[in-house]
């Protein structure tokens, strides 16, 4: 078995998800008592959102830089991270790490092509939408065409994330307000919707919208991880 490496922190919350889902699935496959070996180093979400509400991405990078260089130190196969966000600056952080990142968007792809989709929206921190990195790495690489939320829209998804979901607050209020969106990113041609912060999925389900593909990118990439520690 590989062993993963993970920069967590962003949120707690989602690592411990991630954690849980790794083991379920390598458990599901191995049997017994089998759970993943995994290393964690965490980051401190306060300074992590200070980096992205004020736009220091150098910072930030150099921040998962030391996290990525001490799993690989501590012997890590690959790493994950598990923010959608940060993986802006992967190429950064990842520069003179030896052992390889494993790409959120890579399972989210495959998924997406599985089910013939060529046109998705995607949600996330208003870090993510208004970037064109995410967009990019789903269209150049995998030829996915992708939809992003208007700008009021993005400011009330990033206000919810920020100010209830990272603190582990889940009202229905925001549930139906960010079904709404996903309703009008449909009727704007999305054939799916990507869920690309790792907390929106503890917000909304597929069970919500079970007409529209909803591609939980914190469980399709927890599965691919945990696959890609059994394999060779």
């Amino acid at each position: 078995m590989k062993t993963i490496g993970i920069i967590g922190g962003c949120t707690d919350l989602a690592t411990v998800e991630y954690y849980k889902l790794i083991n379920m699935h390598i458990r599901a496959k191995l049997g017994g008592l089998n759970t993943g070996e995994i290393i964690i180093n965490s980051m401190n979400f306060e300074r992590s959102a200070h980096y992205v509400r004020n736009g220091l991405w150098d910072e930030g990078a150099e921040y998962l830089h030391q996290k990525a260089l001490s799993l690989e130190r501590a012997g890590a196969d690959f790493i994950i991270c598990v923010a959608n966000t940060w993986h802006r600056v992967s190429e950064v952080f990842m520069k003179g790490v030896k052992i390889p990142l494993y790409h959120i968007v890579d399972p989210t792809a495959q998924a997406i092509l599985n089910i013939k989709l060529h046109t998705v929206a995607l949600l996330g921190t208003k870090a993510t939408m208004s970037s064109d990195y995410l967009p990019n790495e789903f269209t150049s690489r995998f030829g996915i065409n992708i939809i992003i939320p208007v700008n009021e829209e993005q400011t009330y998804i990033d206000d919810v994330i920020f100010n209830e979901l990272a603190k582990s607050q889940f009202t229905e209020k925001s549930r139906q307000g960010f079904l709404s969106i996903v309703d009008k990113l449909v009727a704007r041609g999305a054939q799916g919707v990507i869920l690309g912060c790792t907390e929106i999925p503890l917000l909304i389900e597929q069970k919500d919208r079970p007409d529209i593909p909803l591609f939980n990118t914190l469980e399709l990439h927890a599965r691919a991880t945990a696959e890609k520690a059994l394999s060779d």
